[in-house]
């Protein structure tokens, strides 16, 4: 961007003809050095320069006092003590800037929503929806500036133009509280007489080669062919800067977000050589970007360092945190982590910085990780671990209206992991009597072989029981499957089907004999032989246990004695 500094300056208002001038650029008045008197009165009238203290400091801000010494924005430190050695030096405080730039861009906003900020103390303004609420632009321009003041104590200076690029110039030309109209008919009147240097665009860099060419104005740079021009700068370059010393530009307002990153560098007035001065540097930097996370209700889910180093070379590194932070203390240590992940070998480092982007409102609702491992969370109940009492033993009698082959339950569920003997055979490896004589009419069915059908439940459980959790609690999950699954039971006696009329009492502890009662007489059945047919579709293995009956346990059977434990 053009230095300001070029541009001739008249303070007061300059009013014209502002009809379609619908764009306003609003520029606070030495911004950080106005913020400064206005805290101390005593220094209004004196020379005040905000910025680093130390030999390798610059000049952020200064006063219009110490700016008639020859002093300017970006000026090192010494070089402005030279030529203004009786100036008053403040050390900035960036907290206090936001919160003022914060109130003055709250003012633009009630005057009309399209406002572009360029930077702290300046923005741009689109009023072409606000003349009818207003007045005309000047007005508007007039009414900002009688705000800024009765709220803020502060001044500041509004250029009124056609474009962009000419409300700019407009603004640095009326400085201090001032006010400028450019009119449409006068864009070229006002723009060729100024320094080339002015125009958005042209540093030091660019300022050379046009030099070179004879161009010292904007008139000069206007009528200079446009390829000559491409040659010295650029294509792209020649053909911005061509189109803007003609009065074109085409750029229009553009709101934009709040702020995406905060950030804060220092040039040390020596090299740091040692980790522990590094470390200091990144701790003033963190706490001072907390600080203004804080100030503007923000928090940041990125940390970031810059480190340069006395040959001027630059590294950077950031780090994406799990939940974003405005804690000082969290950005140091994470600022830390990052400078000692470079492992330097005796480095000599003149600038250290510290970044938090990625911001966010520091009220917004955090999504919290699903955590998919398992692990046991610090500090919370893991149920695994509580002991889950039996279910009563009342008895429970059977639905009979189930009937053979019915489906499986859908809230069923039992683990894959369901407690077992050690040696229990699985359903693969055990086959189904083949040789088992068929019962005659009449024949006594407590000498036959029993079967049971019995369904399998869905596996559900392992994820209602992760693994881990105690035996107690696996055992009260296959009880409670057998439970709900019992009720598809249908015990068969050869070509006979027969509903229990009750079951007795199960635990996983003792099983306790089944009693089947055919024909109104009650028969105990003793270690009865019991199969349990899988229920899944085409798959015909079948297990058997020579136990009473018990839960299902799905894959997996259980071999023992009526009083052995699992």
């Amino acid at each position: 961007m053009g230095r300001s500094a070029d541009l001739p300056r008249s303070s007061g208002e300059v009013d014209g003809d502002d009809s379609g001038c619908h764009i306003l650029h609003v520029d606070m008045d030495a911004f950080f050095a106005s913020v400064e008197i206005r805290a101390r009165p005593e220094l209004r009238g004196l020379p005040v320069l905000v910025g680093g203290t130390q030999g390798r400091g610059v000049v952020a801000a200064a006063s219009y006092a110490a700016r008639a010494f020859g002093v300017r924005s970006a000026m090192s430190m010494g070089l402005a003590l030279r030529l203004c050695p009786q100036a008053v030096v403040i050390s900035p405080r960036h907290g206090a800037y936001g919160e003022v730039s914060a109130a003055v861009m709250k003012i633009f906003s009630e005057v009309t929503p399209h406002v572009e900020p360029l930077s702290l103390d300046e923005a741009f303004l689109d009023v072409s929806g606000s003349i009818g609420l207003f007045g005309r632009p000047a007005d508007i321009a007039r009414h900002i500036r009688r705000r800024v003041f009765a709220e803020q104590q502060l001044t500041c200076s509004v250029g009124i133009a056609p474009t962009k690029s000419v409300a700019k110039l407009a603004s640095g030309s009326c400085k201090p509280d001032g006010l400028r109209v450019v009119s449409q008919a006068g864009l070229l009147d006002f723009l060729h007489p100024l320094p080339v240097t002015a125009l958005w665009g042209v540093g030091a860099r660019t300022a050379e080669p046009l030099r070179r060419l004879g161009i010292r104005t904007v008139g000069e740079l206007a009528l200079t062919p446009i390829d000559q021009l491409r040659r010295a700068v650029g294509v792209a370059t020649a053909e911005h800067l061509h189109a803007l010393a003609n009065a074109r530009d085409d750029r229009t307002v553009t709101p934009r977000a709040a702020e995406k990153s905060i950030s804060t560098d220092r040039t040390l007035s020596r090299d740091l050589l040692t980790e522990d001065e590094i470390a200091r540097e990144l701790l003033r930097g963190a706490n001072e970007v907390g600080e203004r996370l804080r100030q503007a209700k923000r928090r940041a889910r990125t940390v970031g360092i810059k480190i340069r180093f006395a040959d001027f070379n630059t590294l950077t590194r950031v780090r994406t945190l799990a939940e974003a932070t405005d804690s000082g203390a969290q950005i140091y240590a994470e600022a830390l982590a990052l400078y000692r992940s470079l492992k330097l070998d005796q480095p000599r480092v003149r600038l250290v910085g510290v970044k938090a982007e990625n911001l966010r409102p520091a009220g917004e609702a955090t999504q919290l990780a699903l955590d998919l491992t398992g692990a046991p969370v610090p500090g919370a109940v893991n149920p695994g671990a509580v002991d889950m009492p039996h279910r009563p033993s009342a008895p429970r009698p059977v639905n009979t209206a189930t009937v053979e082959n019915a489906s499986t339950p859908a809230n069923a569920s039992t683990p894959e992991d369901a407690l077992t003997s050690e040696d229990a055979p699985t359903p693969e490896n055990v086959s189904a009597p083949t040789n088992q004589p068929t019962p005659a009419n009449g024949a006594d069915p407590v000498s036959a072989a029993r079967s049971v059908n019995v369904p399998r439940p869905v596996n559900a459980a392992r994820r209602a029981h992760p693994p881990g959790r105690s035996v107690a609690a696996r055992l009260a999950a296959n009880s409670a499957a057998a439970e709900r699954a019992i009720d598809a039971v249908t015990i068969r006696f050869g070509s006979q089907s027969v509903q229990p009329a009750t079951l007795l009492p199960r635990s996983v502890d003792s099983h306790t004999d089944a009693v089947a009662t055919n024909a109104g007489t009650s028969r105990a059945l003793p270690s009865v032989a019991v199969t349990a047919a899988s229920a899944i579709p085409g798959q015909s293995d079948s297990a058997t246990e020579d136990s009473d009956i018990s839960p299902p346990t799905g894959n997996k059977s259980i071999r023992g004695t009526s009083n052995r434990r699992p």
